[in-house]
């Protein structure tokens, strides 16, 4: 595999895929692992988690990751305990965890350890290809437009189909300010009304 390795990620990483694979370093816009040009992970631990969820910035990474060209998958490493150290409770990282796969359609998987998570990421890779060459249909859709990806996004709101997805896209022109949007804004839109407002506002505040 080609593997890109963000700089800020630990050594580990490095000696982990160095046996078997075409390895190199780069400051990556997005994601911290891109392999074969094709497939982006975001590799968190539990405390990351917990910690971009205090400070605005999962949000926004999930964005970013839905921006990209490449296939992105999150990798959330560690164990469970690992949620009690970070003195949060269970129901937000669980509420961020939904927000991620549900809402956003961005699939989510567990490892333990950097051993597991590089196994997780070159099990994907070869899947990948195996289906591939099997001919096996893929499920899952991701638009290959910028204005369609938005807007499939957005669809991903609580009460929002097309339509108003797409008048809320005209209105505030970009993601980022539909999901920054006061509930009084939000009621603006024309379809959306105070309570899909309200509702948009109590999914999007638990990530913010």
């Amino acid at each position: 595999m080609n593997v890109v390795i963000d700089h800020r990620e630990p050594e580990v990483f490095r000696n982990l895929f160095a046996e078997t694979d075409v390895v190199s370093t780069a400051q990556l816009e997005c994601g911290d692992f891109l392999i074969n040009d094709r497939w982006l992970f975001e590799r968190k631990t539990i405390r990351d988690l917990c910690v971009s969820l205090v400070d605005g910035r999962l949000f926004k990474q999930a964005l970013a990751l839905l921006k990209t060209e490449s296939h992105p998958v999150v990798i959330l490493e560690g164990r469970s305990r690992d949620v009690a150290k970070s003195k949060m409770g269970r129901e937000p990282v669980q509420g961020a965890l939904i927000t991620l796969t549900v809402f956003f359609g961005l699939p989510v998987l567990r490892s333990f350890d950097p051993e597991e998570t590089v196994r997780l990421m070159r099990y994907t890779v070869e899947q990948d290809v195996r289906l591939a060459a099997g001919a096996v249909h893929r499920f899952g859709y991701r638009p290959k437009k910028n204005r369609a990806r938005r807007l499939y996004v957005l669809q991903g709101l609580p009460c929002i189909g097309k339509k108003r997805a797409e008048a809320l896209l005209d209105y505030f022109g970009c993601i980022e300010s539909v999901m920054c949007a006061s509930e009084e804004l939000l009621a603006n839109v024309e379809g959306i009304g105070l309570s899909t407002a309200q509702a948009i506002r109590n999914m999007v505040g638990a990530v913010q």
